[in-house]
């Protein structure tokens, strides 16, 4: 599983999600809304007369390329200088167009409006007022005139300012703006004398509902477009979280299975990838326990085995001595050294018994030691006279060199003896008449060096790295009065008063085993 992309905690990608996802679902109603919005104004879209009045198609009089500036409810009409009708794009234009008539229409490039108030009748015909909004004066403001007719359009107050005292009902029509109904009407002079009308529809309250209506369809996409990044969210949610549990529960279902399958980078947010890393780190340690496991049945076996052989040999031998003394195979003059085998049989039992119980003791987590403060040299000295004729009587030399220096340490000493009485006694029993047996004592620093070596047969190649486990011995036959647990013993003496014990590699010239012993000093010292 190689992702390797870093990536944020799970409350991070969670908040940086749930704002992605508000932002989109914004956007989206943005967008909806804008196309709302465009949907509308193309109801209320005006005519573009200013890009028709500049189009060169409009001199050329090539009418019929003028109508993409229409809306549905907007149209023109073209009356050449007499007033003739020319084209008309849209209904209900009149087929002429009098001068006076066209003067009644307000020009594009100068708006204005008239709006139209009946008045009530007082016995006199019906009254019309008229209120003319000039848009754009030569000041700048917007000037208003003000003009009352009758019934027949006659001005009987007011005025204008266009010298008329009556108008004709198309005059009126034209000048009010009632020629079409819902719609503004604007007028501009071509060059050539030709008169353009310009009709501007206003729509009506039903088409506006009716297009209101239409519209709001656009709102429909929202819905679409409101699964679509739902589902694409949670796709990318899902990419980032329920892959990399998926990678974890199929590594967790591997180990259960006993297949080591690691979990590796699994991606995803880093407490994801967290639990990653301890459950490949917890698969390393459960392969170490379970290999430590086979080698420590492989050695219990093996323990058995020893344990078995070494107790086996002495009690058949016992066994069988006695049974035959009881059963009158042994002359009387032989019977002594029977019974001297037995008893040594018995003793090495017992020394083997005794090696069980040092071991089962110094192994027993309760075991502690009660050290004082020791001269070193001055122990080593004591210790190396207490079993100089036992060296010397088993037919080896002993070269011993110790400072005079003082070197202080904690220790307890009849542990300690212990321990170095086990190597003395493997030196002893391995080796031939006439080794030279060698202790020296160094002092360092913070530590106490202390070498015990011999120039005999050595220490087979096979058998260095595993000496200090227990049941091995020196020699490849079991045979022998060793138990195996002497160095065992040994080294859990050293390391209880903090030291370290090994068997050094590379002994110097003229010696072929060389145990190295450090024990620290004493910290008043």
């Amino acid at each position: 599983m190689k992702n390797k992309r870093a990536s944020g905690s799970l409350f991070g990608l969670l908040a940086r999600q749930y704002l992605l996802f508000s932002v989109t679902l914004l956007a989206i109603a943005a967008v909806v809304f804008v196309l709302w919005g465009l949907a509308m104004a193309w109801v209320w879209a005006p005519a573009d007369w200013d890009s028709l009045l500049a189009d060169p198609a409009l001199e050329q009089g090539q009418y019929d390329r003028l109508h993409h500036y229409l809306n549905k409810e907007s149209g023109f009409a073209v009356y050449d200088p007499a007033g003739s009708l020319v084209y008309a794009a849209g209904e209900g234009f009149d087929t002429v167009l009098t001068a006076s008539q066209a003067a009644c229409v307000p020009l594009w490039e100068a708006p204005s409006l008239v709006d139209v108030y009946p008045l009530n009748d007082r016995g006199e015909g019906m009254r019309y007022l008229l209120v003319y909004h000039d848009m754009q004066a030569q000041d700048g403001t917007e000037q208003t005139r003000v003009a009352v007719l009758d019934e027949e359009y006659r001005v009987v107050l007011g005025g204008l300012e266009d010298g008329k005292t009556a108008y004709t009902p198309e005059e009126y029509a034209y000048l009010t703006g009632s020629r079409f109904a819902d719609s503004y009407l604007y007028r501009a002079q071509l060059t050539d004398g030709r008169t353009l009308l310009l009709r501007e529809g206003i729509p009506s309250e039903t088409a506006y509902q009716q297009a209101f209506r239409r519209s709001g369809r656009v709102w429909l996409l929202f819905v679409p477009l409101y699964l679509a990044v739902a589902g694409l969210f949670i796709w990318h949610l899902r990419r980032r979280i329920a892959r990399p549990l998926q990678t974890l529960n199929t590594a967790l279902e591997a180990q259960a299975a006993g297949r080591n399958v690691r979990a590796g980078d699994c991606g995803g947010p880093w407490e994801i990838r967290r639990i990653g890393e301890s459950l490949d780190r917890y698969a390393d340690l459960l392969a170490a326990s379970e290999a430590e496991r086979r080698r420590l049945d492989e050695g219990r076996q093996k323990l058995i085995a020893d344990i078995s052989h070494d107790i086996k040999t002495p009690v058949t031998v016992i066994s069988g001595t006695i049974d035959a003394i009881c059963d009158g195979k042994v002359p009387p003059e032989e019977q002594e050294r029977y019974l001297r085998m037995i008893q040594r049989k018995a003793a090495s039992l017992a020394e083997l018994a005794g090696a069980f119980h040092e071991y089962s003791k110094v192994e027993h987590p309760r075991f502690v030691l009660h050290p004082r403060r020791v001269d070193l040299c001055e122990f080593l000295r004591a210790f190396l006279a207490a079993r100089y004729d036992e060296i010397d009587l088993a037919g080896f030399s002993l070269e011993p060199d110790i400072p005079e220096t003082p070197a202080w340490c904690q220790v307890d000493e009849l542990q300690l003896s212990r321990a170095l009485d086990n190597l003395l006694a493997n030196a002893l029993r391995y080796n031939r008449l006439g080794t030279a047996l060698y202790v020296e004592l160094e002092t360092g620093p913070k530590a106490a060096t202390i070498r015990i070596a011999d120039n005999g047969d050595g220490i087979p190649p096979e058998r260095r790295s595993r000496i200090f486990e227990p049941f091995v011995t020196g020699s490849d036959s079991r045979t022998g009065s060793g138990s195996g647990l002497g160095l065992s013993i040994t080294r859990r003496i050293v390391e209880k008063h903090g030291g370290t014990i090994a068997l050094n590699p590379r002994p110097a010239p003229g010696r072929s085993t060389e145990f190295v012993l450090t024990l620290p000093l004493d910290k008043e010292a």
